[in-house]
């Protein structure tokens, strides 16, 4: 009778990576952790392990890991693009630059394993305003793999960028045709026409895609904002958890290039409230994210806990480990379940998505302790408004200084503080936010 055989190392792997990829995370952890015993060099298992590393939000380790690997298998078109794309999503756009180029040398010219490197490089160009360049290495890439429906998307962005409309709606049409299911790309390309101001031409492009897909939260949001009429009162919980899911993994890189600054405003205004951190207070971090604002609390509770629609967000969330408890529900819910439960709410950069601000203002003074206190930014309408909120092309809300303060005052809050701040940039141009501090009064 035959024993039934151990599964080879090269299964074992590729099982592994089977689990990386369908983010079954501890099982991945189990089974590297067992490979590396097994053989600690193995450039492939390196490789891989440092894929997994990124996953769990641990890109340094896993940035040295592939280079760990390249170095014991130099050459490797694969690995070099994976590098790249480590780099890259951690913002290191030259040493990614760099890694794609190598990985170019490595596949050698006009080889299909250059489209991915050359797809790559022509992202980073774009980023970097080198638009002659970025439209020459997508090009390149298509020329390799017609049927890449990405490339598609980012030479349609490219040509948009550089004021060729015509031909980037012609390069999106296709990109569409390869990968109408690619909901980020698509949707990008239509954000640069709105960033152009090409309003009827993304309002078009929208009613096109929700014919086809009806129900898509996203397309509905974004159609109305684009029209700028028949708004929601807020966005729906399906948008908010499509988009934020769809971004996690990049969420922080792309917030530190746009000099992202709502978490250091918040807790700017807690000091001014509550003064020195003394680690005695129950907060909560209400649309917390991937937990940027949770370092920044952290001196001032003895208990902190934060919600969220997105479960990519909350899994970025809990790798920072300094948050006592996390919840996937919608702020305003998780709130009304709490009465008393907290000294502090905060909320950065998340009421920017609810035009109406009462329900979530009532539900956080439900949430606090007499005496507790509210801090929140948002979206700044010039002093002359003449509505209290306003839905912006880009799918969030605005809102006027009258209308906080009103609903502050009608919700029973008392020493109010609207203060104000540049949130982030966007295109280049400051975005002014409201830092809104409250006192539920003792």
């Amino acid at each position: 009778m035959d024993l039934p055989t151990e599964p080879s190392f090269q299964t074992r792997m590729e099982q592994a990576v089977e689990w990386v990829r369908t983010e079954q995370l501890p099982a991945a952890e189990a089974a590297f952790a067992a490979l590396q015993a097994e053989q600690p060099d193995h450039p492939e298992m390196l490789h891989f392990l440092g894929i997994l590393r990124h996953v769990q939000g641990r890109s340094d380790e896993g940035v040295a890991l592939i280079r760990r690997a390249v170095a014991l298998r130099p050459g490797q078109p694969g690995m070099l693009n994976n590098l790249g794309n480590l780099l890259f999503e951690s913002q290191q756009l030259d040493a990614a630059a760099e890694a794609y180029e190598q990985a170019l040398a490595a596949a050698g010219p006009g080889q299909e394993e250059s489209a991915d490197p050359l797809h790559n490089l022509g992202v980073i160009h774009r980023r970097n305003d080198r638009l002659d360049r970025a439209e020459q290495c997508l090009r390149e890439a298509i020329a390799l793999r017609p049927d890449n429906g990405p490339s598609w998307y980012s030479l349609s962005e490219v040509l948009i960028a550089q004021g060729r409309v015509h031909e980037g709606l012609l390069a999106n049409s296709r990109a569409i045709t390869l990968q109408p299911r690619e909901s980020v790309a698509r949707e990008q390309v239509i954000r640069a026409l709105v960033m152009l101001d090409q309003r009827d031409q993304a309002t078009t492009l929208y009613r096109e895609w929700l014919l086809e897909e009806p129900d898509n939260p996203i397309v509905q949001h974004q159609l109305a904002a684009c029209l700028g009429q028949d708004a929601p009162e807020r966005a729906s919980d399906a948008y908010v958890a499509s988009v934020f899911d769809n971004f996690a993994p990049s969420f922080d890189a792309k917030l530190a290039k746009l000099e992202y600054r709502a978490p250091q405003l918040v807790a700017e205004a807690c000091a001014a409230a509550l003064g020195a951190p003394a680690g005695r207070l129950s907060v909560a971090d209400v649309g917390c994210g991937t937990g940027l604002c949770g370092p920044l609390l952290r001196p001032w509770a003895a208990r902190l806990v934060g919600c969220d629609l997105s479960v990519g967000m909350l899994r970025q969330a809990r790798q920072r480990q300094v948050y006592d408890g996390l919840h996937r529900a919608e702020l305003v819910y998780y709130l009304v379940t709490q009465p008393g439960q907290f000294d502090l709410v905060i909320s950065a950069d998340t009421l920017c998505y609810f035009g109406g601000l009462e329900g979530a203002l009532a539900a956080s003074y439900r949430a606090l302790q007499p005496g507790g206190w509210l801090v929140f930014t948002v979206e700044a309408l010039s002093a002359d408004a003449d509505v209290d909120h306003r839905i912006l092309p880009q799918g969030r809300y605005a809102h006027a200084d009258h209308y906080l303060r009103r609903c502050l005052v009608d919700t029973g809050y008392a020493a109010i503080q609207l203060g104000t701040g540049t949130l982030r940039m966007e295109a280049g141009q400051p975005v002014a936010g409201w830092v809104v501090t409250a006192q539920r009064p003792a």
